[in-house]
């Protein structure tokens, strides 16, 4: 019954277990760490960045080739309505929000592994399997994997103040680039569009192999252990003080607490408010690949094709050629932001990225439509979506540098319900939309919802946030600004 005083023998049950866990974690700390480390340590988060930058994106990067798959009967409607039938996944993906959390309680080492694992997993699944029911079960355990970038927790409390956005945008950089092991497999193993499948096969494999490397070779981040260690060593009377002064000294984490903090100061309020704008932006990110497929199949059945033979032929020609170079145009976003963020401060380079996001969206969607160099449009494509990601990051930047490392991974968790406001726009009214419309209503449908969104973003973040650029992580606290 909560609230009823312990056994003498119940407190030394917990006191032993505290003591174990502590000279686990002093162990921890104490195993060597190389000169060389944080370039072992890029080295081994590119991979597992590679396998989560994948994992996420194949399934937009094959969305015409799958819709018209498994929704065939429903012709021009079946993007919306493969949206509309994945919404299943939606709430078992929010279930993710109380997952996360607990690396701050068990550390990140775990995590990491575990979530590159789970994608790998729902990625193998949808390439064994027939029908739309497994699809919908690989695609929700990816969904529920995906959000929780581990590795960026990783780097954040890694990598050294001064360099820190850099060190992150180099290895999404890497990420980005490793996308295009997407094209190069369609182009390899996908002869016919019926073979989409064969796609997700092999990065599966890959991503397998990678979620053992980083059980075996990473070590956990000291600023972790710094914290936990912190909690633990802490009396009752310390932590029963800490609670009545409202630190966060005595927190494990948790989504509760990580989101009832944030909304009890002012800077992490704020960019909360500012994520949940951004992320109406987020619906840019779902359809590129069917913007590319109608808009170079507009060309062709212009000379007499019909939609469907148009569909197939761009499908397993232009498109993939587009698709070669997106990742090439989405890493050079992505290597821009971290540069800019370190040089000019993270709002000013929320505002480059967010006017680099809308003005590469409308010269890949005219490209495609106008029959541009496909590999032209492909780089214009890339770089849309990866300035929007780019300007999303900037904002779980500057939460990372707001919150305190015992309750970071929380407070992370506890965006992502800020984004999820983003997701029910995006479902709620753009897919509606989009079916009753048809798949050529996209790109004005994606127009309509993320230019304001955006917009009210970038002006929430100028007028109520304060920058983050070179906060020291292991001693701020989240109420510098209140």
């Amino acid at each position: 019954m909560a609230g009823k005083q312990k056994t003498p023998k119940q407190l030394q049950k917990i006191a032993r277990k505290k003591q174990k866990e502590i000279a686990k974690w002093e162990k921890a700390k104490a195993r060597p760490q190389t000169k060389g480390y944080i370039l072992y340590l890029i080295f081994l988060v590119s991979l597992v960045y590679v396998t989560d930058e994948i994992a996420s994106q194949i399934g937009t990067l094959m969305k015409t080739e799958i819709a018209n798959d498994l929704m065939a009967t429903f012709g021009e409607k079946s993007i919306g309505m493969l949206d509309i039938v994945s919404f299943i996944a939606i709430p078992f993906q929010s279930l993710s929000m109380f997952y996360k959390p607990l690396s701050d309680r068990y550390g990140r080492k775990l995590f990491l592994v575990v979530n590159t694992l789970g994608m790998s997993l729902g990625m193998l699944i949808i390439a064994l399997t027939r029908g739309i029911a497994p699809y919908i079960i690989g695609a929700t355990i990816i969904f529920f994997f995906v959000p929780h970038d581990m590795q960026v927790v990783y780097v954040m409390e890694s990598a050294p103040v001064k360099h820190r956005a850099k060190i992150y945008s180099i290895i999404k950089c890497i990420a980005t680039v490793g996308v295009m092991l997407v094209p190069l497999f369609r182009k390899l193993l996908m002869h016919s569009p019926s073979q989409w499948r064969n796609v997700y096969l092999v990065p599966a494999l890959i991503g397998l192999v990678v979620s053992l490397a980083a059980f075996l070779f990473s070590r956990e981040t000291n600023a972790f252990i710094d914290a936990r260690l912190t909690y633990l060593r802490m009396s009752d009377e310390e932590l029963a003080r800490a609670k009545r002064e409202k630190t966060s000294k005595d927190a494990q984490g948790g989504f509760w607490t990580g989101l009832k903090f944030a909304f009890r100061h002012k800077q992490l309020r704020w960019v909360f408010i500012a994520t949940a704008l951004c992320n109406f932006g987020v619906i840019s990110t779902m359809h590129y690949q069917v913007i590319l497929s109608y808009g170079f199949a507009q060309g062709l059945s212009a000379n007499g094709m019909s939609m469907e033979a148009a569909l197939e032929q761009a499908s397993v020609g232009a498109v993939t050629e587009a698709l070669f170079l997106f990742p090439v145009g989405s890493a050079l976003s992505q290597l821009l932001v971290g540069f800019l963020a370190d040089a000019i401060g993270r709002k000013k380079s929320a505002i480059c990225m967010a006017a680099l996001t809308i003005s590469a969206f409308l010269l890949f969607v005219f490209g495609a439509n106008h029959n541009w160099n496909p590999y032209l449009v492909g780089i214009f494509c890339g770089a849309a979506v990866g300035a929007y990601w780019g300007t999303s990051d900037l904002t779980g930047i500057m939460i990372s540098e707001s919150s305190p490392t015992n309750l970071r991974s929380s407070i992370l968790s506890a965006q992502f319900l800020m984004m999820g406001v983003g997701y029910v726009v995006a479902y709620c009214v753009g897919l509606p939309l989009i079916t009753a419309l048809g798949n050529s209503f996209v790109p004005v449908v994606t127009l309509c919802l993320a230019v304001p969104g955006m917009t009210a973003s970038l002006i929430v973040l100028m007028t109520k946030t304060h920058d983050t650029k070179n906060l020291d992580m292991d001693k701020v606290t989240g109420t510098e600004w209140d």
